[in-house]
């Protein structure tokens, strides 16, 4: 029977390069198919073939003269044209199919309605069932079934044999075609579904993914251009060329955080749908031009140490080139526990810790600050989306006060071997 065309090729690409291209045939084409091949049948078993006594099936009386060709040649026609419009008017389509099997039937002379004159509607039932809504499905297997007892009962009535136990089978085969057709129409739905489902969450992660790098972007310049601007205040009368190179180090905060957000929103108009442009990375560490890594926090250390919060930097371990998203997402863990420092610890100084392993990367950043109520249990976004980061990226996140005062936070990030 026709499967219905997938909207992902991957079902069909281990499929040989012939049988995909029986694959795409309309359902409609499939029940032509099916009604030559029955037809043929008919006429096959009507005659003895090479090594019979006698032909399976006796014919009828007319089925080789012109009026028993007619009626044939008329119910292959009833077939065909219901066989076209298989795909635009389903009803329509098996109704001709049905008087098509009926009509033949009397050529044939038999007591029901053969199986081999039934397959063309059983195709159009499996299709019907697997690319229409259940309820039309089931209208359209119980016409099916209702056109087999309406045939078994008139000849009843009129006094003539009839094939109930064949006509059971052909029924059966009806039932079969549309709980195989709705099978395949619950399995698409669900894929689609799945696929639904799978966008939704592509979509969720990379919103996360842009409020995370807008916090760490924005939250870190802040903090900077609030600790500048307050030792401006504070010496702007006494120290005039101190709080000029604040004011200095402040407009170039803000340069550098406008410019790293043109260029995020550069890339997020250029996927927007409809927009024609391909979808492209959101520039951040690593990304694009302006990409920060590991190797930028000693300038990162240097700005807030201007800023008035001195950041001792030590490393550990033989240094080495690491895979972009472990370098991007090690540099922002860095920039905002420093950045919570800055703006939560009250502490004068803070050290970042950064040590390399053969298999991984271990940061801490460490104050004696008095911290701030609730950053041990996890609250607050900065620490939420160091968390997400080391989480996305299979690691270990710690972060709470100290036992001696202050507050920690640790992150160790899983580094594969040979991976670069």
């Amino acid at each position: 029977m026709p499967v219905p065309p997938s909207r992902t090729p991957h079902a069909r690409a281990f499929l040989p390069p012939v049988l995909r291209r029986w694959g795409r045939l309309p359902s409609g084409a499939w029940a032509a198919l099916a009604w030559c091949a029955g037809t043929a049948f008919a006429f096959l078993s009507r005659v003895r073939l090479p090594g019979e006594a006698e032909p399976t099936v006796h014919p009828g009386v007319y089925l080789y003269r012109w009026d028993g060709l007619t009626v044939m040649a008329l119910a292959t026609a009833a077939t065909l044209a219901g066989a076209g419009l298989l795909r635009r008017r389903p009803p329509v389509a098996l109704a001709l199919m049905l008087a098509g099997a009926v009509i033949a039937s009397t050529a044939l002379s038999v007591a029901e309605i053969p199986l081999a004159q039934f397959l063309a509607v059983d195709v159009a039932l499996y299709a019907i069932a697997a690319t229409r809504p259940r309820r039309t499905g089931i209208a359209a297997t119980g016409t099916a079934l209702g056109v087999l007892a309406g045939y078994l009962a008139v000849r009843l009535s009129s006094g003539w044999s009839v094939g109930t136990s064949a006509e059971l089978s052909v029924a059966l085969t009806a039932v079969v075609a549309w709980l195989l057709g709705d099978a395949a129409r619950q399995s698409r739905e669900h894929a689609d579904r799945v696929r639904a489902q799978a966008a939704e969450q592509a979509i969720t992660a990379e919103r996360l993914r842009i409020a995370r790098e807008l916090h760490d972007m924005v939250a870190h310049s802040i903090g900077i251009v609030a600790l500048q601007a307050g030792a401006a205040s504070r010496v702007i009368e006494t120290r005039p060329a101190d709080a000029r190179e604040a004011l200095a180090a402040i407009e170039t905060s803000g340069r550098e955080t406008l410019s790293g957000l043109r260029r995020m929103m550069g890339a997020l108009r250029q996927s927007e749908p409809g927009s024609g442009a391909p979808r492209v990375p959101l520039p951040g560490p690593g990304l694009g031009p302006g990409g920060l890594g590991l190797a930028d926090v000693g300038r990162l250390a240097a700005a807030t140490t201007a800023a008035g919060v001195r950041v001792d930097v030590e490393w550990r371990g033989e240094p080495g080139p690491l895979p972009p998203e472990i370098d991007r997402s090690a540099y922002r863990i860095v920039q905002e526990a420093v950045t919570n420092v800055v703006r939560h610890a009250g502490a004068g100084s803070c050290r970042v810790t950064v040590g390399r392993a053969p298999d991984g990367l271990s940061i801490e950043v460490t104050d004696d600050g008095a911290g701030r109520p609730g950053e041990a249990g996890g609250t607050g976004w900065g620490l939420t989306g160091m968390r997400e980061r080391v989480r996305l990226l299979d690691g270990e996140f710690a972060a709470g006060p100290r036992p001696g005062g202050g507050f920690r936070v640790a992150a160790r990030l899983p580094v594969r071997a040979g991976a670069r």
